[in-house]
């Protein structure tokens, strides 16, 4: 790292053609009043502004951070970081000479996190003891209960329709309030004492909401979040974690819709004569049924 003519730390020499690809990146967009300021700001301050947060950048420039972010989406990325990781590639002389490059970078770069998520569910896995006792008190478990709302009702939906296939009870919350209430009681009524609950990012407080009523119920948590961090950990018996990928407009979840096949796999092995069984009536009827095309 080396420091501008004024000697002072936190400021980047700039290279030859930075300023022009700068402006290539600003080149043809419709920019707000308040966007067009920043962009000057960008323009003036570029190698101070590698080392600002959003939050920062809004107090020099005197905008809202809503506004920081509204204008790096503006210029096509997914939010202020990958903004950031573009301005550093250009102070750095490494990006391209193109906006376009820098944007295909950017999704490089998106991928390139969620391999990293991969790599530590890979890692957590290698000691598979957690993920086998999970996959046997779950087996055991009838009928199942499955928490998803929100963006990780995805997650939810898919682990919920997988594991029905291997399991002779799963039953999917996905609509909060009273609705989920009634559901987790009557599931519990019925015998239900664990409860999956998927929670990524942003956490649905209405989630937190029915994990508080099943553990009032005596029931036990499985919970799959992304940092085995979040202050609501303590409402687990089993944590499963695993990465989201945050570079882009919303997250994305390779890493939990692995680690909810996998979850599955524990299930089936946990009761494998089952499983084999309910697989076989499910192919018989798809195959009865014309479920699928070969």
């Amino acid at each position: 790292m080396t420091t501008g003519t004024s000697g002072s730390p936190g400021v980047l020499d700039l290279p030859v053609g930075s300023t022009e690809r700068l402006l290539a990146l600003l080149d043809g967009r419709r920019l707000s009043p308040a966007q067009r300021r920043i962009g000057q700001f960008l323009i003036d301050h570029l190698g101070e502004v590698v080392f600002m947060s959003s939050v920062d950048l809004a107090e020099r420039v005197g905008v809202s951070q809503p506004s920081v972010t509204r204008f790096a989406a503006a210029l096509g990325f997914s939010g202020y970081p990958a903004l950031r990781d573009a301005l550093k590639g250009i102070v750095l002389g490494t990006v391209g000479d193109s906006p376009e490059e820098a944007r295909r970078n950017e999704f490089q770069a998106a991928i390139a996190a969620e391999q990293a998520n991969l790599e530590v569910l890979h890692r957590l896995v290698a000691t598979p003891d957690r993920l086998i006792e999970a996959g046997r008190v779950l087996a055991e478990c009838d009928p199942l209960v499955v928490l998803g709302l929100r963006l990780s009702l995805p997650v939810a939906q898919y682990f919920t329709y997988s594991a029905q296939r291997v399991h002779p009870d799963v039953r999917l919350i996905s609509l909060a309030g009273s609705s989920a209430s009634d559901a987790l009681l009557q599931a519990h009524q019925a015998g239900a004492s664990w409860i999956v609950a998927f929670l990524m990012p942003r956490y649905a407080e209405e989630a937190l909401d029915v994990l508080d009523y099943a553990r009032e119920l005596g029931m036990k948590v499985a919970l799959i979040t992304d940092n085995p961090l979040v202050p609501f950990a303590t409402a687990a018996d089993i944590m499963l974690p695993a990465g989201v990928g945050s570079r882009l407009v919303f997250d994305s979840h390779a890493a939990p819709m692995v680690l909810a096949s996998l979850l599955v796999q524990a299930i089936a092995d946990a009761a494998p004569e089952r499983a084999q069984a309910r697989l076989e009536a499910y192919e018989a009827l798809s195959e009865a049924r014309d479920y699928y095309r070969s």
